[in-house]
C-alpha cells in the first residue's frame, strides 16, 4: 500500500459522519477511496449529505497526523508484518464478507499472511472466571490449537487470555495453516489492553495475529467493544461460552454469532455459580452444550475430527476430602459436617490439595473441586 492509498483510506473511514455503511456505499458507486477524494462536492452529495461530502473533501487536522502516524507504524522493521486490511483486498479475512456490516478497514500486527488459512473458533467468557473455568478455557482451546484451529478471542482478563494462552501452549506450526491464536481488541495496535497483557500481546504477535478496527492512539472507549465483538464472531465457524454472567459481554458475541448462522456453544457449570447462568440460559435458548473440545468439532465438522483430540481429563480419587467436595463449591463448615474431620486436619490437607492444583479457592471462603484433579 503506498501512502496516497492510506491517505485516502483513512480519509474515509475518518471523514466525520462516515460510518461503515456509507463507506461501503461510496466505495461501490466510485470505486477505491482515491477515486471518492477526488471527486466534486455535487458527486458525493449524489450519495451522501452534504456535511459528510465536506468532511471526505476537508479532512480534520486530527486525519491528517493520523495518516502521519499510520504510515510510521506500517514502515517499523521489528519482524512483525504491519499491515491494513482493507474490504476487498486479497488478504482480507473472506469470512468477514459474510457479515452484514464487514469492517471497511482492519489494522493487522503480527503473522497477517496466515489469517486467510485461519479455521477460526471463538472463545469468550467472563473477565472472572472461577479456577475451573480458567482451566477449562486452557484446556479447550489447547485442544483446539492440538487440531490445527485457530482460537478467536478478545484479549481480555479471564477466558479469554486462558483461552489465548491456551492456543499458544498447543501451537505446532507443522501443523496450523493459520495464525495460532487472533486477538481482536478494542484499541489501537499501538497499546495494549489491559496493561498486563503487554507480554501476552507481544506473544500472540510472534505466531498468531492481532487485529483492531480502531484507528491508531484509540482508546478502550466502551462502544469499541461490541463492535470487536461481532468481529471475533465473523472470524469463526461456531462461538464458545467457557463462562458467563447473565448481563456479560460474551451473551453479545453469542447472539452476533447467532446473527451470522454460527454455531454456538457452551459449558455447562455449578447451579450455585453466577458465573455459569448466562451458559445455561444459552443453553436453554439453543446452544449446544458440550464437555469436550471434541464435542463443538464432531457439530462443526462430522467426521473430520481427528479421534486423539485431548478431553478433558476425567480421572477418579479415593481422597475423603476430594469425594466430600464433589464439583460445587463448598465452605469449610460444609466439609467439617462431610468429612467429620477436626479443623486443623481439614485446613491442612485443603493447602496440599491446593497447591497440588487439585483444589481452587473462591472468594466468601469457599472451595471447589478442579476437574482437572
Amino acid at each position: 500500500m503506498t501512502r496516497e492509498e492510506l491517505a485516502a483510506w483513512l480519509q474515509l473511514v475518518q471523514a466525520d459522519g462516515i460510518g461503515p455503511d456509507s463507506a461501503r456505499r461510496l466505495l461501490a458507486a466510485f470505486g477505491l477511496p482515491e477515486q471518492i477524494v477526488a471527486q466534486s462536492r455535487p458527486a458525493l452529495e449524489q450519495v451522501v449529505s452534504s456535511r459528510q461530502a465536506e468532511a471526505l473533501r476537508n479532512p480534520a487536522p486530527e486525519t491528517l497526523a493520523l495518516i502521519d502516524t499510520t504510515w510510521a507504524w506500517l514502515q517499523q522493521d521489528d519482524g512483525l508484518q504491519r499491515r491494513l486490511l482493507t474490504l476487498g483486498s486479497p488478504d482480507y479475512p473472506s469470512s468477514l464478507l459474510q457479515m452484514a456490516d464487514p469492517p471497511v478497514l482492519l489494522y493487522g500486527l503480527g503473522q497477517v499472511d496466515r489469517l486467510a488459512a485461519s479455521q477460526g473458533m471463538a472463545m469468550v467468557g467472563s473477565r472472572n472466571p472461577t479456577p475451573q473455568g480458567a482451566i477449562n478455557a486452557r484446556q479447550f482451546a489447547r485442544a483446539f490449537a492440538d487440531l490445527g484451529w485457530t482460537v478467536v478471542s478478545g484479549l481480555a482478563l479471564g477466558v479469554d487470555a486462558a483461552a489465548h494462552e491456551g492456543a499458544l501452549s498447543g501451537f505446532d506450526a507443522t501443523l496450523h495453516a493459520g495464525p495460532s491464536t487472533i486477538a481482536v481488541v478494542g484499541t489501537g495496535l499501538d497499546r495494549v489492553y489491559p496493561r498486563q497483557h503487554r507480554e501476552l500481546a507481544h506473544r500472540i504477535a510472534q505466531t498468531g495475529v492481532l487485529l483492531s478496527e480502531c484507528p491508531l492512539g484509540a482508546p478502550p472507549l466502551a462502544h469499541h467493544f461490541p463492535q470487536r465483538n461481532r468481529i471475533i464472531a465473523g472470524l469463526s465457524h461456531g462461538v464458545l461460552v467457557v463462562e458467563a454472567a447473565p448481563q456479560s459481554g460474551s451473551l453479545i458475541t453469542a447472539r452476533l454469532a447467532s446473527e451470522q448462522g454460527k454455531e454456538v456453544f457452551a459449558i455447562p457449570g455449578s447451579i450455585h455459580s453466577p458465573q455459569s447462568r448466562g451458559c445455561h440460559a444459552l443453553i436453554r435458548q439453543g446452544a449446544k452444550l458440550v464437555e469436550s473440545a471434541e464435542d463443538v468439532l464432531e457439530e462443526l465438522r462430522p467426521g473430520l475430527v481427528r479421534r486423539d483430540a485431548p478431553a478433558l481429563p476425567q480421572r477418579t480419587h479415593d481422597d475423603p476430602v476430594l469425594e466430600a467436595l464433589g464439583y460445587d463449591p463448598v465452605s469449610l463448615d460444609a466439609l467439617l459436617a462431610r468429612t467429620g474431620m477436626d479443623t486443623a486436619t481439614l485446613q491442612a490437607r485443603l493447602l496440599e490439595l491446593e497447591l497440588d492444583g487439585e483444589v481452587g479457592r473462591l472468594p466468601g471462603g469457599l472451595f471447589q473441586r478442579m476437574a482437572s484433579a
